[in-house]
């Protein structure tokens, strides 16, 4: 007797209706019936607002940048790490209209060229410096190539305090109400860039509809409420940070709170233990580094209840004692993509610890997933490895300006076919298992080989390259180089990634390179990569990782 098809839709965990207004009338609804409640909270900078104060400031700085000359539809740009005023930016941006923005802390000057020249971007408002990147320098070296960035805005600037200060004229305000009123949910608030297989990165083009909603429902899944304090060391210029964090917060109350602009253990716990905070994000291995801390028994977490989980799989004696020494009891796993704002499926804090860590839960509510056999399309029985698909609100609207690239990952039907090898079982809850595409999830962050291959491809020396995913016990998967150079070319370790030393992010730089003279190769001319991965572990002496790797 063959299995129930591996269709599932909103499994009844809320009745709940989908939020038909944009972020910026949520925030207003909310700060309404929560004025003096805490919105957010920067550990580092000792800001405090309340909703009221934070649907104000929001105001203004919307007024503001209307007032610069930014018009609905039109493109501005956040490149910082987290901070008060990245989020001040997200809200404010969506209540004029605009399109924000996000550009990784972690890019260098390349991508930071392509993205802005892609998306047309108008206004950037950027940090000066982050860690070991100059972004003032890197911003400089790129402009004359940006014909369409007409502004720069550093934070703390001058010019950022004019924003306000413009903002909090009459008229200003009168233009935010007029703006206001011309706004539809449905309208694209967000673009966020996720490499593709074609070694360019792509822009995840998001509606008010897509995030509010998507940050609205994983609030519910963590139950939170007005009495809810979220410590936030995940990125904000990644879904996880804006998403499943600021717009959960947001749309229940809750409050917002960073620990410092990139992530620090010991500043994230100290910041759990000083603010109360109820509720603590992280990928596996920010969690694993927060337990291995010396005096990690000192820090006082009793007030943690619950709290995400995301990005790779969780190895299972981490998650026993994320649950029984940091009090995260409800803590869930959620599964998601850039696309699909992000998350489709999610634990509940009623699953037991094997559905926490074999599963990535349950479709989330208003969305539907099925599993298909890749080659004809057909959904599968349940129990059977295929293509997970994702459809409902949270499919994005496009990749930005690409429609054939958005054609080929959405079909006709709305499907969003995720690239992801999934099993769903007999009671719904799905297993990741593998990747059609060629992704590689180093400690959360998603690198397509191909990008990196058509970076090196450009130096000189290189004839040809292959970057494949290698097991590592710390960061789940790391990437390996494989390059053949040209004809009496000399290339060292060390140069191949001098070359990539500030031009991409540090986690696309190889941590393993491999010089040969080929590759393993099918009859047919295509290269084996199963097979260079597996001359990789045993060469690398990886066995040990190999084995312990959950997904």
């Amino acid at each position: 007797m063959s299995l129930p098809a591996a269709l599932s839709y909103s499994h009844g965990a809320s009745s709940l209706p989908l939020l038909g207004e944009t972020i910026g009338a949520n925030l207003r609804r909310v700060a309404a019936r929560y004025p003096d409640a805490q919105a957010l909270v920067d550990a580092q900078s000792g800001l405090r607002l309340t909703y009221a104060q934070f649907d104000a400031e929001t105001d203004v700085l919307a007024s503001g940048l209307i007032a610069a000359g930014l018009a609905a539809g039109e493109r501005a740009g956040i490149w910082a790490p987290n901070c008060a005023e990245w989020v001040l930016l997200q809200y404010a941006t969506a209540k004029a209209g605009i399109i924000l923005v996000n550009i990784n802390p972690a890019y260098r000057s390349h991508e930071l060229s392509y993205a802005l020249r892609q998306s047309g971007v108008r206004m950037l408002v950027s940090a000066e410096v982050f860690k070991t990147s100059n972004y003032r320098a890197m911003i400089e070296e790129t402009r004359p190539d940006l014909p369409d960035l007409e502004s720069v805005i550093y934070l703390g600037s001058p010019e950022w305090h004019a924003l306000f200060a413009a903002g909090r004229m009459p008229s200003a305000r009168e233009s935010l109400a007029e703006r206001e009123a011309g706004l539809s949910f449905d309208d694209p608030i967000n673009i966020q860039y996720t490499s593709g297989t074609t070694g360019f990165p792509k822009g995840a083009t998001l509606s008010h509809h897509n995030i509010l909603n998507n940050g609205f429902f994983i609030g519910e899944g963590c139950r939170y409420s007005h009495l809810d304090r979220v410590c936030i060391p995940v990125p904000f210029y990644h879904c996880f940070g804006m998403v499943l964090g600021n717009l959960a917060c947001t749309t229940h109350g809750a409050c917002i709170v960073i620990p410092a602009p990139g992530f620090d253990p010991a500043q994230t716990l100290a910041t759990v233990q000083a603010e109360r905070c109820t509720s603590l994000y992280g990928v596996p291995t920010m969690f694993i580094a927060e337990l291995a801390l010396p005096g990690f028994a000192d820090y006082d977490l009793s007030t943690l209840r619950t709290g995400i989980m995301a990005g790779s799989p969780c190895p299972v004696e981490v998650m026993k004692r994320v649950v029984s020494e940091m009090h995260m009891s409800e803590v869930t796993i959620c599964y998601g993509m850039t696309e699909t704002s992000p998350v489709s499926t999610q634990t509940t804090a009623d699953d037991d610890m094997e559905r926490r860590v074999a599963t990535v839960g349950r479709v989330h509510p208003h969305v539907e997933v099925k599993v298909i056999d890749p080659e004809t399309g057909r959904v599968l029985p349940r129990e059977a490895p295929g293509e997970l698909c994702t459809r409902g609100y949270s499919v994005m609207l496009g990749y930005w300006e690409e429609p054939e690239k958005t054609a080929e990952a959405i079909d006709q039907a709305r499907w969003m076919h995720t690239g992801d090898l999934a099993v769903m079982d007999q009671a719904g809850y799905l297993n990741i298992v593998g990747r059609i595409k060629d992704m590689v999830i180093r400690g959360g962050e998603n690198v397509y080989p191909r990008e990196v291959e058509e970076f090196l491809y450009a130096h000189p020396a290189i004839e040809d390259v292959q970057v494949i995913g290698v097991p590592d016990l710390r960061y789940g998967e790391e990437l390996c180089a494989w390059i053949k150079l040209r004809p009496d070319a000399e290339l060292t370790e060390d140069e191949v990634r001098q070359y990539c030393q500030g031009k991409i992010a540090h986690f696309k730089v190889p941590r393993y390179i491999r010089f040969c003279t080929e590759f393993p190769m099918t009859v047919t001319g295509k290269v084996q990569k199963f097979k260079m991965r597996e001359t990789s572990i045993t060469e690398l002496g990886l066995a040990a990782a190999s084995q312990t790797k959950t997904a």
